[in-house]
């Protein structure tokens, strides 16, 4: 498979896969920022980490495994959008939800791509596509994170409407 069939299904694949399931991209989104701070605060403290959870750590294991840092980044992700699964109600949110869901599938491949094994990673970032993904990560993530925010601002809970009663 090409490379560039490989990129393009790392950024379709999730994308369509929130806006079919109805996901909330916008927590997804968050949940894939968290992963990445997990990534860079938690990989050198996995083993500790792992500790808390299991009686004892593999032999062998690897704290700085890219398949480590892979599920510390994707985890959150991925189980976020099972939970939100069906949390996008009605058209126009449907339709907003849009972006993040993009959003989501590209950040979540600048991210993961150089965590790929070597030889796979490799032949994605010499192509052009990636090149071009790389130059506008800039741009990927502030328009997300952007509309990310002006969708949680509009998700807000309505105050109820009062009646007026005469005294």
């Amino acid at each position: 498979m090409s490379p560039e069939v490989i990129l393009g299904a790392m950024v379709l694949i999730p994308s369509v896969a929130l806006i079919f399931l109805r996901s909330n991209a916008t927590l997804v989104f968050l949940s894939l920022c968290l992963g990445d701070v997990l990534v860079q605060f938690v990989t050198p403290d996995a083993n500790s980490f792992l500790e808390l959870f299991s009686a004892k750590v593999p032999a062998g294991f690897d704290s700085d495994n890219d398949n480590v840092k892979i599920a510390l980044l994707l985890v959150p992700a991925l189980l976020t959008a099972l939970f939100m699964i069906r949390s996008v109600h009605g058209k126009f949110r449907l339709l907003l939800n849009v972006f993040p869901a993009a959003g989501v599938g590209l950040l979540g491949t600048l991210l993961v791509v150089p965590l790929l094994a070597p030889g796979l990673s490799h032949n994605i970032v010499d192509t052009s596509l990636w090149s071009q993904l790389q130059r506008s990560q800039n741009l990927i993530v502030g328009h997300t994170t952007l509309v990310c925010l002006l969708v949680l601002w509009l998700q807000r809970p309505k105050k109820p409407h009062r009646k007026h009663s005469k005294h």
